[in-house]
């Protein structure tokens, strides 16, 4: 099956780059390894577009399985003509596929299964073919008058409900019907009237009505939640004219038939009992499909973001996990990452032990050399962080600190992992250690997680569970082989996101770190067992060894470009051991005075393998996390009294949804920058640190409206 021609038509791209994308994808190699290491035969194609890919060919052959299996029962049932094998077998969708299959599909028993078990299929067919012949209604339906159709009434229902059927099954029918309702259609939507909604969250949707064509994905997700808990009731209108239109299209009433009006009677009975429904279902089903589709690729874009926030290396991290009455949880933590120390503080309610508590983080900060506070968002967050805003003028304000996202720390304390890592320590003071160690390297620890677990994104509970797991073990997967892995360092979760390794191969790494001590280069890695070639070729290059006794081990660059990389550095008159400023000065001076093109061919390289290794003979190793903007540190509190219109400050985005973003100024309440305010093609992304204008504070509400500084303030609301 020619897939590579239909892929590259669907995602506009090359059908040799798609070509070589699906061989290489069909002979095991990870999307990682191909984007990075096959950029040769690919063109460059990067993960986004393998990912496409992959993507477009699964669903491909899954409709090629439907396909088959279709094909099968309708010959099951000796009703595969010629015709309809050409129409099954050039179906492209599988909306297309189903439609050709509904009059065969084995059906419960119906109406028109009834009426077909009493001899009536003939009458049906000739109120179908619509008879010009001189005679009556009667006359025509008299000869199918039987036992079990006594009347001529009751002959004509029976014929007609097999009729209905008949327009309901018939594939142009639903098709021209889906389509006009997906373009003109509107969904109505309404409050059950004894439902109780406490908190008035569906309050927008009591009473609401959009054309299909415009409503948005959160909306759809928002009113699919609200039917879910039996508040709202839907509906899907489609205008008469286009259900009719699409009905006439195929079952036209002749006008001098004698049997015109009974065509007449079936159609609108066709179209109230079987076929509305139907489209209702299909219509209510794309939106749904739709919608999550767009909630998961903005859910993966923030956790993109989450994750390749910088780390704060260096920093020795006092953290605290806030709470009320269980006190708040202490973790002292240095720049390893080693535990130094735990404790628990109480000073909220009911306690109320404040002046203990400075007194405690103060000797904390003195013994260990605190460099850096990290506190949890949670509950207690903001009066814990006033704690730390008075613990820092105490201590001189040399000290900041960071409010950091807590989401999955309950769920990585309690897992195995975390047993592992910290035998011994209480459930609620691991979630301390997380905390801080977030702040170090966030990438390292939130691997650490379930992403779904992270909560960055909106309704990650009511869309497809397998599909959301899929694309964000994608993001995790991207962004870990991006950054690269410390082999001799990381934990089995980090490892366990690299290209070709997995968790199993991950275990035996460490396993074998742990049991024969540090991997001194790449080479070793092939003495682990079930490390073969394949997952060895694929992982490698992700793979850093620094300090070992290959320096190019260090680097993105792949081994099997070793001999490329010495070749390179000879010609341009270096040692591997060369300083980074001499191997500057000469590989830009090789560079310049070379044809690139030239240089790779007589390296016998690849442009593109060629560019990528004198960027890692420049930048060896460089985290791409480190040219992002650095987390905002703090020494003050702010609270929403401090709060007036006008007043600019930097903030960190929080969260993106579909109507603006979330946007951490260092008060309680994250303040909302309405889509409204970003301005055209401003693209926002989770970590990033940006200047924010405060339009609007609604103390009573918790509600701050944020605008870019230098825009007109607008009236809006979030539906």
């Amino acid at each position: 099956m020619d897939y590579a021609s239909k892929i590259a038509v669907a995602l506009n791209l090359r059908q040799p780059q798609v070509a070589a994308a699906v061989a290489l994808l069909e002979d095991g190699n990870t999307i990682p390894f191909i984007a990075r290491y096959r950029k040769e035969a690919t063109g460059a194609l990067d993960e986004e577009a393998l990912r496409g890919i992959a993507a477009q060919l699964e669903s491909l052959r899954k409709l090629d399985e439907r396909r088959a299996a279709i094909l099968a029962s309708i010959d099951e049932q000796e009703k595969l003509t010629p015709d309809l094998q050409q129409q099954l077998l050039s179906a492209e969708t599988l909306t297309e596929l189903e439609d050709l299959y509904q009059p065969y599909r084995p059906k419960r028993r119906t109406r028109a299964s009834i009426a077909r078990d009493k001899g009536l299929q003939p009458l049906a067919d000739l109120i179908l073919a619509q008879p010009t012949a001189q005679a009556t209604v009667k006359q025509l339906a008299t000869p199918f008058v039987t036992a079990d159709a006594p009347s001529v009434e009751e002959a004509l229902a029976g014929a007609r409900d097999i009729v209905a059927e008949t327009i309901s099954d018939h594939p142009d029918v639903r098709r021209v019907t889906r389509e006009k309702a997906l373009k003109f259609g509107a969904l109505r939507v309404g409050k059950i009237e004894d439902a109780v909604d406490e908190k008035a969250l569906f309050a927008l949707y009591y009473d609401f009505s959009l054309r299909i064509d415009r409503i948005r994905p959160h909306q759809v997700l928002a009113i699919n939640r609200g039917e879910a808990q039996k508040i709202l009731r839907i509906a899907v209108d489609v205008p008469e004219r286009d259900w009719q239109g699409a009905i006439k299209l195929a079952f036209r009433p002749h006008p001098i038939s004698p049997l015109a009006g009974q065509l007449e009677e079936a159609a609108n009975d066709a179209a109230g009992r079987l076929l509305l429904p139907a489209i209702e279902r299909d219509v209510r089903r794309t939106l749904t499909e739709q919608a999550e589709a767009h909630a998961i690729r903005v859910f993966a874009a923030n956790l993109r973001g989450l994750l390749t926030q910088p780390p704060l290396a260096g920093q020795t991290v006092l953290a605290l996990d806030p709470a009320y009455r269980t006190g708040c949880k202490v973790a002292v933590v240095d720049p390893s990452g080693k535990l130094l120390t735990t404790d628990t503080i109480y000073p909220h309610e009911p306690h109320r032990q404040w002046a203990a508590a400075l007194r405690t983080l103060a000797d904390l900060v003195a013994r260990y050399g605190a460099t850096l506070i990290a506190i949890g968002n949670g509950t207690a967050s903001r009066e814990t962080e006033q704690l730390a805003a008075e613990l820092i003028h105490a201590t001189g304000g040399a000290l900041h600190y960071i409010m950091v996202n807590e989401a999955g720390a309950s769920v990585y304390s309690a897992s195995p992992l975390a047993r592992a890592e910290l035998p011994g320590l209480d459930v609620s003071l691991r979630s301390a250690v997380s905390i801080a160690r977030r702040v170090q390297d966030p990438l390292a620890e939130l691997v650490k997680i379930d992403p779904k677990s992270i909560g960055v994104g909106l309704y990650q509970h009511d869309v497809d569970q397998k599909a959301l797991a899929g694309a964000l073990d994608g993001v995790v997967e991207s962004v870990v082989n991006q950054v690269g892995v410390d082999v001799n360092t990381a934990s089995p979760a980090l490892l366990t996101y690299v290209a070709g390794v997995g968790p199993k191969l991950a275990e035996k790494i460490v396993e074998q770190r742990n049991d024969q001590g540090l991997f001194f280069n790449r080479r070793a890695l092939r003495n682990v067992s079930g490390l073969g070639p394949k997952a060895f070729e694929q992982a490698a290059g992700f793979l850093r060894i620094r300090e070992g006794d290959e320096p190019l081990d260090a680097s993105a660059i792949h081994p099997e470009s070793y001999p490329v990389a010495r070749k390179l550095l000879k010609r341009a008159g270096l040692s591997e051991s060369a300083s980074l400023e001499e191997r500057e000065t000469r590989l830009n001076a090789l560079k310049e005075t070379n044809s690139f093109a030239g240089l790779a061919a007589e390296l016998g390289a690849g442009e593109p393998t060629l560019a990528d290794i004198f960027e890692q003979l420049l930048r060896p190793g460089r985290d791409p996390r480190a040219d992002l903007p650095q987390p905002i540190l703090r020494s003050d509190v702010l609270s929403m009294d401090d709060l007036t219109p006008g007043l600019q400050l930097d903030g960190a985005v929080r969260n993106v949804v579909d109507f603006g973003a979330f946007v951490d100024i260092g008060v309680k309440q994250d303040g909302l920058l309405h889509r409204s305010q970003i301005p055209f093609g401003t693209v926002l992304n989770v970590g990033d640190v940006i200047a924010v204008e405060v339009q609007k504070v609604e103390k009573e509400r918790g509600r701050i409206a944020l605008g870019w500084p230098g825009k007109k303030a607008v009236d809006w609301q979030v539906r």
